[in-house]
C-alpha cells in the first residue's frame, strides 16, 4: 500500500500535503515525500521513516501553490531517501507518485536503458 495526496490552490501546498500525508501515514511507513511547484520550478523533499521526519526536513522557503505527496510501503528497491517518492524527470519538469506494482518493470527498464535512459532509483516507477 501507499498513500497519494495532491493539492492545487491558494494555500501553501507543502502544509496541505503534509496534513494529507499525516492522515495517510497508515498506508506506508517506509518513507514519504512531497513535490511542490510554483509554475517555474518543482522542489522535491523526501525522507525515510515517519511523516514527522519529512515535516522536519521541509524548509520554510518551500513555496508553491500545487504539489503531490506520497507515503511509501516499499515493494521494489530498498528503503532510502532516493527510492522515496515523488520521483522527478531528468529535466525537472515532471514529478510523479506511483501506487501499485508494475509487474514487467524489469523488461521495461532494460529496454529504456538500451535506448539511453538513466534511472536513479531501484523502484518500479
Amino acid at each position: 500500500m501507499c498513500g497519494i495526496v495532491g493539492y492545487s490552490g491558494k494555500r501553501s501546498s507543502s502544509e496541505v500535503l503534509l496534513q494529507g500525508l499525516k492522515r495517510l501515514e497508515y498506508r506506508g511507513y517506509d518513507s514519504a515525500g512531497i513535490a511542490v511547484g510554483d509554475g517555474t520550478k518543482i522542489e522535491v523533499i523526501k525522507r525515510t521513516g515517519k511523516i514527522k521526519n519529512l515535516a522536519a526536513a521541509v524548509p520554510d522557503t518551500v513555496a508553491g501553490g500545487f504539489g503531490i505527496g506520497h507515503t511509501r510501503w516499499a515493494t521494489h528497491g530498498v528503503v532510502n531517501d532516493l527510492n522515496a517518492h515523488p520521483h522527478m524527470s531528468a529535466d525537472g519538469k515532471i514529478a510523479i507518485c506511483h501506487n501499485g506494482i508494475i509487474e514487467n518493470y524489469l523488461s521495461l527498464r532494460d529496454k529504456l536503458i538500451s535506448e539511453g535512459f538513466e534511472f536513479k532509483t531501484e523502484t518500479d516507477s
